[in-house]
């Protein structure tokens, strides 16, 4: 992990545009454009218009782009293994972003849905998911949850410990149903952007290292209330290429063969985590490209061992959903540091921050951003977008340029922000949380409420009732 300190003060991919207003094509949401004011639009709906309708800082999402990568991801893995006589199914991995209307648009699109926790699946459940097209990850399953996903009938649970061999079994058998389950294991292979790294062991909170594994799917045969479908594998996030999952299928395909000595194996989930672009220097592989590279990596491996192609399962969430979401604040400082005696950087202050987005601060991650109120004609100016939290690593965009007439009151547009800002949203310094809103078509409505004061207040049993608070505050 990276951090603005331990930063050059100009990332060297970072270049000075004629044009401040210009956006990167592969990073903002496809048909992002300026209208006639010079205002941004997303969805057919002006960025001004959402701000004044539902408030700073606010969430922004294309249900049309969403639902359109949904389908793009389901085709290009099923096309990819039908060129080699096999099949594919795809989940979307629902901790990138989870509500139910994100869950109706992409069951709709032909995925089913990847939870990892009781709160994911009833999300899921409310949503009216079906169960069967549900899998339940998680490396600390607690009892409670293992009993509602066996009681309504959820598709796979991806077992990650020999104790959860034993919980799930006891409770499926308690219920009276045979429960499908998957082993996660891992390949030795770690995964991130363009580089990857294959060691013979994994020192990690997930899974079943590969000499471990099939002593425990000997154990899940022996239980007659389970049934092993496959093997789960997930090598990283945010990746671009295929070395990596070839890496990987070359030490699974061979793990899977062993397997189908004993019984069937008819599952292989080999995970997600394909990147997008959050700045100009990220490429990320096109998808299409990506699906032949993985199955047919996959392919070679089944066909050197002569055995035939498994179904193939896939779970993509930040593929699906970050490039189509925005979040739109408002500017409310502007403020030059001298960097050096060569060098000034505009410090924009924002009205969110690491409550909204905590990546930044967590993984030193890059963003960009845009003025989305006007079109400047002022020179480009280098600037470091921040939060207003007590925190100097309150950082939304590291290094940008924005046009150097950034002012108070300015309406600022961060890209890429459908995945993983939402769901790792918090009340850091008791900031409310900001609503979601879907765009559609020139339409705009609210999917998740934004939280107030009475949000915040609502858990804390210290707190006076209201009618003693009004009394009080009317004495």
């Amino acid at each position: 992990m990276s951090t603005a300190s331990d930063r050059p003060a100009v990332p060297e991919w970072l270049t000075k545009p004629d044009d401040a207003n210009a956006l990167v094509e592969a990073v903002w949401p496809a048909g992002a454009a300026r209208d006639d004011t010079g205002a941004l639009v997303f969805g057919g709906v002006p960025a001004p218009v959402l701000a004044e309708r539902f408030g700073t800082p606010l969430y922004v999402v294309d249900e049309d782009l969403i639902r359109a990568r949904a389908r793009e991801v389901l085709t290009a893995f099923r096309d990819a293994a039908a060129r080699h006589g096999g099949s594919a199914r795809v989940y979307y991995a629902g901790k990138a972003l989870l509500t139910t209307d994100v869950v109706r648009w992409v069951t709709a699109e032909g995925l089913g849905v990847d939870v990892a926790s009781g709160g994911e699946l009833a999300v899921a459940l409310a949503a009216g998911a079906d169960a069967a097209r549900l899998g339940l990850h998680g490396n600390n399953k607690l009892p409670a949850e293992i009993t509602r996903a066996v009681r309504v009938g959820v598709g796979s649970i991806v077992i990650d410990s020999l104790i959860e061999i034993e919980r799930v079994a006891a409770e499926a058998a308690a219920q009276g149903v045979v429960q499908t389950v998957l082993l996660r294991v891992n390949s030795g292979v770690h995964a991130e952007t363009h580089d990857f790294l294959a060691t013979a062991h994994e020192d990690q909170k997930f899974g079943f290292a590969l000499t471990d594994a099939e002593a425990a799917v000997v154990r899940i045969r022996e239980l007659p209330s389970l049934r092993f479908a496959g093997l789960h594998c997930h090598i990283g996030s945010q990746i671009f290429g295929t070395a990596g999952f070839a890496e990987s299928a070359a030490r699974v395909v061979e793990l899977h063969a062993r397997l189908r000595e004993g019984g069937d194996v008819p599952l292989l989930n080999l995970g997600g985590g394909f990147g997008i672009a959050y700045t100009s220097k990220d490429d990320p592989t096109p998808i299409a490209e990506l699906a032949d590279g993985i199955v047919a990596a996959v392919a070679r491996e089944c066909e050197s061992r002569g055995i035939p192609l498994p179904e193939l399962a896939f779970e993509p969430g930040r593929s699906i959903v970050g490039r189509a979401g925005v979040t739109l604040y408002s500017v409310g400082t502007v403020k030059p540091v001298r960097v050096s005696d060569e060098l000034e950087r505009l410090y924009v202050s924002v009205d969110g921050g690491m409550s909204d987005n905590a990546r930044p601060a967590l993984y030193g991650a890059d963003y960009s951003a845009r003025i989305a109120g006007r079109r400047s004609d002022a020179e480009a100016a280098l600037a470091r977008v921040v939060g207003r939290h007590c925190e100097s690593g309150d950082i939304v965009v590291d290094a940008e340029y924005l046009p150097g007439d950034v002012t108070p009151g300015d309406l600022l547009a961060v890209a890429a922000t459908g995945a993983y800002c939402f769901s790792l949203a918090s009340n850091y310094n008791y900031l409310t949380r900001p609503p979601v809103v879907a765009v559609s078509g020139g339409a705009a409505r609210l999917i998740v409420r934004g939280e107030d004061e009475n949000d915040l207040l609502a858990r804390d049993l210290g707190v006076a009732p209201a009618a003693s608070r009004t009394t009080e505050e009317s004495a």
